[in-house]
């Protein structure tokens, strides 16, 4: 059964239209409050964070006021990244984390990602379970006067946040004598993420740490790696960090300027905790991730095994088959010893530690050759056309031209107004015509 509300990765949406407003907000956590209040007895506490967009200060009120009124107590931790929700939802033993995010989307765009008390993100059942409470008469679940929530503001989220990243590794570990350059997107890893670095002794060299509300995403971050790349080849740093919106994806880009993405990240990884004995069970993947990783952990006697598109769904297939790492060529990276959703900063660090014998990021990264991936955003008032008989017969065109020669992806996007196309194949020929097809199909 289809959702209403929740996508593949929360809620989301653009500002005063749709279901991103004050009104809406107020009823999200009127739902959200009631349901853990339900389930869980005891201390009834929320933690809230968002990311820098104009938008948190109208949608953060909205939402507190709901979680008060459903008799929640609320503590607001302002910017932090989404993992650092995650970690410190558990560490506070709070019913439920908050984020207030819409990611790697532009300003206009917000939205929530929902944390329960063990820090993961919630499940497909317990989100239709919140929905249904969203739709219900609101004075069903308001608390009597007396059992209303308090709210109370928390200033030092970024340190604990940034204490509990540096005790996954030696206390002797030191970044001293190491440049890296970082771009956090102008958001809400503006503050943790130089400070983070720094304190371990690197030199940092920063860009996307000036939000003004609007700048976040804009031609900045993970989704715009050009700018990474020219702030490393400037100071010829050992290290490039291209953080998103909500910090909870990276993109790399080593010392000679090459763009390193969330496929060849998993892939050195994955060697690595072989080697050491701390792989456990295999790698999980995507639907999106690139043939030439499955075919490199194959020879790497690694097991491969690939997830729904969404960081949710990978974290729980590593949980069903007891794997501990996994992630998306788009950064979403799980380091499943250490986090319960992706941490771009928590896998910077992981990297760094690899490099700390004076390993150059050229020579750990680019360990396979990608097949040649074509990806194709197509913007769409309406995402179901994909069920059109029109696109429907495109699509099974293209996959069978394509057959025994590659793989064809088509696909809504959970986080915007978009048909995600994906094809892959060593005949770029091919792989051009199929994607054509499709992509006329829809527009």
């Amino acid at each position: 059964m289809s959702k209403k509300y929740f996508g593949t990765d929360g809620i989301r949406g653009e500002v005063n239209k749709g279901n991103i407003n004050g009104e809406m907000f107020f009823r999200f956590g009127l739902a959200v409050g009631t349901y853990f209040k339900n389930i869980r007895k005891t201390k009834q506490t929320a933690i809230i964070a968002k990311d820098t967009r104009l938008s948190g200060y109208a949608l953060e009120p909205a939402l507190v006021s709901g979680l008060a009124s459903a008799g929640m107590h609320v503590y607001t931790l302002g910017p932090l990244p989404t993992n650092g929700l995650a970690m410190l939802t558990k560490k506070m033993r709070a019913n439920m984390g908050i984020m207030i995010t819409a990611s790697h989307n532009p300003y206009y765009d917000n939205g929530l990602k929902l944390f329960g008390p063990d820090g993961l993100k919630l499940s497909d059942n317990i989100e239709r379970k919140i929905e249904k409470l969203i739709d219900s008469k609101i004075i069903k679940n308001l608390s009597i006067p007396s059992a209303l929530g308090r709210v109370k503001r928390l200033e030092n989220a970024n340190e604990k946040y940034i204490q509990i990243l540096k005790k996954n590794f030696p206390k002797n570990f030191s970044l001293s004598g190491t440049k890296i350059a970082i771009d956090c997107a102008n958001g809400a890893s503006y503050k943790s993420g130089p400070k983070l670095f720094k304190s371990l002794g690197a030199k940092v060299y920063d860009i996307g740490t000036s939000p003004n509300g609007i700048n976040i995403n804009d031609n900045c971050g993970s989704t715009f790696p050009d700018r990474i790349k020219f702030l490393v080849k400037k100071h010829r740093v050992n290290l490039g960090i291209a953080l998103d919106g909500d910090a909870d994806r990276i993109i790399l880009c080593d010392e000679r300027g090459k763009i390193i993405d969330g496929d060849q990240i998993i892939a050195m990884l994955a060697n690595r905790w072989k080697r050491k004995k701390i792989l456990k069970g295999g790698v999980i993947g995507t639907l999106m991730s690139n043939y030439g990783l499955q075919n490199y952990l194959k020879n790497q006697r690694i097991k491969f095994l690939r997830a729904k598109v969404g960081d949710r769904y990978v974290k729980e297939k590593m949980q069903k088959k007891k794997y501990n790492l996994g992630g998306e060529q788009s950064g979403h990276i799980i380091l499943g010893k250490f986090a319960t959703t992706g941490d771009g900063l928590l896998v910077a660090l992981e990297v760094l530690f690899s490099m700390r014998k004076g390993k150059k990021a050229s020579e750990l990264f680019n360990n396979f050759n990608p097949t040649p991936q074509i990806l194709e955003n197509v913007i769409v008032k309406d995402k179901s056309i994909i069920n059109s008989a029109k696109c429907k017969k495109a699509i099974l065109l293209a996959s069978k031209l394509i057959k025994n020669q590659g793989r064809m992806l088509v696909r809504k996007s959970g986080t915007e107004p978009k048909i995600r196309i994906m094809g892959e194949s060593d005949n770029k020929v091919l792989l051009s015509k199929c994607i054509n097809i499709v992509k006329n199909s829809i527009k």
